[in-house]
């Protein structure tokens, strides 16, 4: 696997450190990302455990420092390309209750954090909504999990994701459109407004 970084020399023990405090923590995180690829537990599941025994395998290729969450999930996203995409096929139906309430809503221009808006979320989440993120295709669903649920900036998306940033942007402002559309007759029924037509009638 190709890496930016010119590698560096750590001990095992510096390894495990790096591993056990860089990256583990961010399990769920990875976790939630492959099951939203794969639409699979036991694929999303696979698919973390090889992520994780490739980032330990190209650990000295990580920079102590910079953003190991993005650093892993460029690894996922790229093992997911490479060893899981053509073989792996799309449930008709995914239970819902054994994943997190981590779907994004229609407000995804809102100032909050991604911990905040799960908790917000975890009032309102329904199968409306998990359907309309899940049906959408992987490049959209992608970039509204690595934006809008885990936090990531356009410039860490773009190199997890290595397609340039102008990319980024036009195809998350359509995968926000695509979402929304899906999701307009829910969110009717849930008492949300259109801003836009509100504006113009008033």
């Amino acid at each position: 696997m190709a890496m930016e970084t010119t590698p560096q020399k750590y001990s095992e023990q510096e390894k495990e450190n790096i591993f056990n405090l860089e990256f583990m923590p961010h399990i769920d995180a990875a976790y939630n990302y492959a099951f939203h690829l794969t639409l699979n537990e036991d694929n999303a599941k696979d698919l973390v455990q090889d992520t994780y025994l490739r980032a330990f395998r190209f650990i000295e290729s990580f920079q102590k420092g910079t953003n190991a969450k993005a650093w892993l999930f460029r690894i996922l996203k790229n093992n997911f390309i490479n060893n899981f995409r053509k073989k792996v096929k799309e449930p008709a139906k995914v239970d819902y209750q054994e994943v997190e309430s981590i779907y994004n809503s229609e407000d995804t221009e809102l100032n909050v954090t991604a911990d905040l808006r799960v908790e917000v979320l975890q009032s309102m989440i329904g199968d409306e909504i998990a359907n309309a993120l899940n049906a959408l295709a992987v490049d959209f669903r992608t970039v509204i999990i690595l934006c809008d649920i885990e936090g990531f900036t356009y410039e860490e998306m773009s190199k997890i994701l290595d397609i340039p940033i102008g990319t980024v942007r036009s195809r998350l402002h359509r995968a926000r459109n695509l979402l929304k559309e899906k999701l307009k007759d829910y969110a009717e029924k849930m008492g949300y407004e259109d801003k836009r037509k509100s504006k113009n009638n008033a």
